[in-house]
């Protein structure tokens, strides 16, 4: 499986499961929670693997500039799920937090394994 069908994978199945243990205790929240890290991941992915293709050099700039946009997008869409749309804070914060990490932790797994070039192992022998 390529990255971003595991990143997609691994983040439906984390809500999935929220939603069968939680039920409506934790939905919409949980599915509000899942959107914005997920599309983010997949979109800082696909463009990071792009630019790594093309030009290995201009990776570290691109992320830099890509992290100063997120955390804008990211302040704007937590403001307007809870002031806006009016979500429950406590269930929608733990669920964006909780996907938030687990997301980018894998996404730091995979950017690993790129930087390392094919055939090489990220870790020390």
């Amino acid at each position: 499986m390529t990255p971003v069908a595991w990143m997609v994978a691994v983040g439906l199945t984390g809500w999935a499961a929220l939603a069968a243990l939680g039920g409506a205790a934790v939905n919409p929240e949980a599915t509000f929670g899942l959107a914005a890290p997920l599309v983010s991941v997949v979109c800082s992915w696909l463009v990071t693997a792009r630019i790594h293709a093309v030009d290995p050099a201009r990776v570290t700039g691109a992320m830099v500039v890509a992290l100063g946009a997120k955390a804008i997008l990211f302040a704007a869409y937590v403001v307007v799920m809870v002031r806006g749309i009016g979500v429950r804070p406590v269930p929608f914060a733990l669920s964006f937090a909780g996907f938030f990490i687990a997301l980018y932790a894998m996404e730091a797994y995979f950017l690993r394994q790129l930087f390392a070039g094919p055939g090489r192992s990220v870790y020390r022998e």
